[in-house]
């Protein structure tokens, strides 16, 4: 799998963090790696949604998903593995959390990757699935994975990373995968 660093968002107090350009046929396989996010609010979720060609509100395309995650608290509690239902989307048009309940201290953030498939297809859905490494609010370690489609056959060049509430610190690069 060769990667090529195509752009890289680096957001300092930042309501949201947008790939606008560059997604595009060139690659079948578009994957957005985060580094040092941290949310203004306390308990605020990491999430995203995209757009298709030519629209500019980020409300349009239908996701389908699900998400679950394994966490283990700094005081040997909670620790386990679950399926969390209120973080999927079922045909929502809503943006989808990929990384719940970060931690706003200085020492917390999350990590991880997206990836997103074929998005200028005009034939099929778009996949995507995203894993993640939290430091949450309640001094834990999460490890979380969503994954699902966007349900619409038209093609996707744009997507936007926001979190759930107040604004955000993020270093988020896009590469092209060959």
């Amino acid at each position: 799998m060769a990667l090529t660093l195509i752009t890289t968002n680096t957001s300092s107090n930042a309501a949201s963090s947008s790939f606008t350009s560059s997604i595009d046929s060139t690659y079948k396989l578009y994957l957005f790696k985060f580094t040092d996010v941290n949310p203004a609010t306390d308990g605020a979720n990491l999430t995203f949604q995209c757009n298709a060609t030519d629209t500019a509100d980020y409300n349009d395309i239908i996701i389908m998903s699900t998400f679950f995650r394994a966490e283990h608290g700094e005081d040997d509690s909670p620790a386990g593995l679950g399926y969390e239902h209120s973080f999927d989307l079922d045909e929502a048009a809503d943006f989808q959390i990929i990384a719940p309940e970060l931690g706003n201290g200085s020492d917390e953030c999350c990590a991880g990757e997206l990836f997103l498939f074929n998005p200028s297809s005009t034939t099929y859905v778009k996949h995507f699935y995203s894993t993640m490494v939290s430091y949450c609010e309640d001094d834990k370690t999460t490890h979380s994975f969503a994954g699902g489609f966007l349900n619409d056959a038209t093609a996707i060049d744009d997507i936007q990373f926001k979190m759930s509430s107040g604004n955000m610190d993020a270093v988020i690069r896009m590469y092209g995968v060959a």
